[in-house]
């Protein structure tokens, strides 16, 4: 209102120049400054697996354990401790996602329920510290990897539970040999007439060369068993190396679904896990941010 009245009556004062030469007053601010906070300190990482971390400090206590394992055990292995821990640790965060998309999560009471079994199997409170303290845990950090020690075994127990109890199998025997020279011998014995049983009992007499009855995926060397299963029969094959030696191998008998025993089963449930894991990985992004050494 008083600018209207103002500019009724034409007296408004003029506004005030201010020349180059006229000094200006910068305004104090009375107000608090605001505090400079730093920047959390980032976590030194071992990997990234699909966007998780494994931290250094989880790594490095896990190689420690490893690595006493071995020498209380007097175990050599032919890989440097650092990579068999950090690949079974990539693998163990593998089953752990696999197990959160399939809606598998360990609650607190399955933990607790572990726990006190623990303690109870030890001996009382002041002996399982004692062994966390031996081993590297704090009570968290071993609550935390007991969670994941179960995750983990209940995917590896879903991806085995897929493998059928059934499948193709043969029975066959072989005269493994350790030179190829003695093998192209025997094999021109069979050749010329020889019989196989009588030959394989020769060069083993406890079994005769007996390799039971197996599935594909059973032995260790798949150019046995493509061997094999290419026979008919009581045919035999050709002379096959690998680094047990020379091999010539007979089908005996062959079924088409067959039930394993126990000890194929295992390997195939094995083969299974070791397969999703290599799956996983390739479809994985999983990055590796330990130093190089």
């Amino acid at each position: 209102m008083f600018v209207l009245v103002s500019c009724s009556d034409n007296t408004t004062t003029p506004p005030e120049v201010i020349s180059s030469d006229t000094p200006v007053s910068t305004p104090t601010s009375t107000g608090t400054p605001t505090p400079f906070i730093p920047s959390p300190t980032p976590i030194p990482l071992a990997a990234k697996v699909n966007g998780e971390d494994i931290t250094e400090t989880e790594f490095q206590a896990e190689l420690a354990r490893f690595e006493k394992a071995q020498t209380e055990a007097a175990l050599s292995v032919d890989e440097s401790f650092e990579t068999i821990v950090l690949d079974e640790l990539i693998n163990q965060l593998l089953l752990v996602q696999g197990a959160r998309q399939a809606n598998f999560i360990v609650g607190d009471a399955l933990i607790d329920e572990r726990w006190n079994r623990l303690v109870k199997d030890a001996g009382g409170e002041q002996a399982i510290m004692g062994w966390l303290a031996g081993n590297g845990y704090s009570v968290e950090s071993f609550r935390q990897a007991l969670a994941r020690s179960i995750t983990v075994a209940w995917m590896r127990d879903q991806i085995a539970g897929a493998v059928s109890e059934t499948a193709e199998q043969v029975h066959a025997r072989q005269i493994l040999l350790y030179n190829l020279e003695q093998a192209q011998e025997i094999l021109a014995q069979l050749e010329s007439g020889n019989d196989f049983a009588t030959l394989s009992a020769t060069f083993d007499p406890v079994i005769s060369g007996d390799l039971g009855w197996f599935p594909r995926g059973y032995l260790d060397y798949e150019q046995l068993e493509q061997a094999v299963f290419d026979l008919q029969p009581l045919e035999y094959s050709g002379i096959v190396e690998t680094p047990l030696g020379f091999h010539i191998l007979q089908l005996i008998e062959r079924e088409p679904d067959r039930m394993l025993d126990p000890d194929a089963g295992l390997v195939l449930q094995n083969n299974a896990v070791r397969k999703w894991l290599e799956d996983q990985r390739n479809q994985s992004e999983i990055v590796i941010l330990l130093p190089e050494t």
